[in-house]
């Protein structure tokens, strides 16, 4: 029986995949590297240093993946102000989670200081959620399961007593491994992409019933 529902957040509660795109793009302009978004793309969903890292892996350009992870979350930070909104019903959807008694987290594989800047520039504070976990508190990051199983545990559950709510194919791969069941989001891949999940819809908006009542 579900009792929990667990959060990514890029993707899923904040539309960020542009901003944290040009972010990275800007920050490899700065040390003479031109990157194009297509790059970014196999490491959606995997944690900023495998999001950044990979592509810096692809052209063969050695960083310090701190320095560079740092300077691309300073630019990230500057241009999301006033532009950055929450997905359609994510704030409704929350609120329906909480109105039907199950406790929910949040569990991104983005860092901390990211996940408190989206949260705060779309009004939805931390305490909207009975707990958060980021890709710091994490060895491994999607699609290991790790941090789904970390983030049942947070909330006292079992991961087969939560639903995970993704957009990307790494974290539908993370939560099946975890024992999770898993609602997909067509916000960042295609439905084809997603088909390994047990429910897809395009938005919050339209959750299939059957998603929370199982």
């Amino acid at each position: 029986m579900i009792k929990g529902v667990l959060f990514d957040m890029d993707g899923v509660l904040v539309d960020s995949e542009p901003f944290i795109c040009k972010a990275a793009t800007m920050m490899f302009s700065e040390i003479g590297l031109k990157v194009s978004p297509d790059d970014f793309r196999p490491f959606v969903g995997t944690g900023e240093n495998r999001y950044i890292g990979g592509v810096a892996e692809k052209y063969g350009v050695v960083v310090d993946i701190e320095k560079v992870k740092a300077r691309t979350y300073q630019i990230y930070e500057t241009i999301i102000r006033g532009k950055l909104k929450p997905l359609p019903g994510a704030f409704d959807f929350i609120v329906l989670c909480r109105n039907r008694g199950f406790k929910i987290a949040i569990a991104t594989s983005a860092d901390t200081v990211k996940m408190e800047a989206n949260l705060k520039e779309i009004g939805m504070p931390a305490t909207s959620f009975h707990a958060t976990i980021t890709g710091l508190e994490v060895e491994n990051k999607k699609p290991f399961p790790d941090i789904y199983i970390k983030a049942a545990e947070k909330i006292r559950l079992k991961p087969e007593e939560c639903l995970v709510v993704e957009d990307a194919v790494s974290g539908i791969e993370a939560a099946k491994s975890a024992g999770c069941r898993s609602l997909a989001v067509t916000s960042s891949f295609d439905k084809s992409s997603l088909s390994a999940a047990d429910w897809i819809c395009e938005s919050l908006n339209d959750v299939p019933e059957e998603a929370l009542n199982w």
